[in-house]
């Protein structure tokens, strides 16, 4: 957790759509906006557009994995997607759903919408991503 002497250091960021620089991250399947939030907050977040890009491949993202993080929000601004969550079951998010994914909960994406696109807001900003094996209990239909 920040403190409010490290939120004193943060600057300003204005991260203009006209200037929006689309990279490759995490997934394949996905293209990446940086917001400048990482250097804004220096590492305490990181903010980012996640689009569709439309490759077809299957990465690890469809296998069970968590994030080492203490905070991740998500924020769909396009489209859909259907995930399943230890301990929540298979859920699908569309275009103004939020979720707040509580810290260290595995999870894995069993499809999305050519269209997906979502805000996402991660603490700290160089979280990592890890596969680990399936919960007890997770729905087999989502196989």
């Amino acid at each position: 957790m920040t403190d409010m002497k490290s939120r004193n250091t943060w600057k300003f960021v204005h991260a203009e759509d006209k200037d929006a620089d689309w990279q490759p991250g995490l997934r394949e399947i996905f293209d990446y906006r940086d917001l400048g939030i990482k250097d804004g907050t220096n590492g305490d977040y990181v903010a980012h557009i996640i689009k569709a890009n439309g490759k077809k491949q299957s990465d690890e993202v469809q296998e069970w994995h968590l994030h080492e993080c203490t905070f991740q929000f998500v924020l769909v601004l396009n489209g859909w997607a259907t995930f399943e969550y230890e301990g929540e079951g298979v859920r699908t998010i569309r275009k103004g759903d939020a979720i707040n994914q509580r810290p260290l909960i595995a999870h894995r994406e069993i499809q999305c919408s050519p269209d997906f696109e979502v805000l996402e807001i991660v603490a700290p900003a160089n979280f990592t991503t890890r596969v680990v094996e399936a919960p007890e209990g997770h729905a087999d239909a989502a196989e």
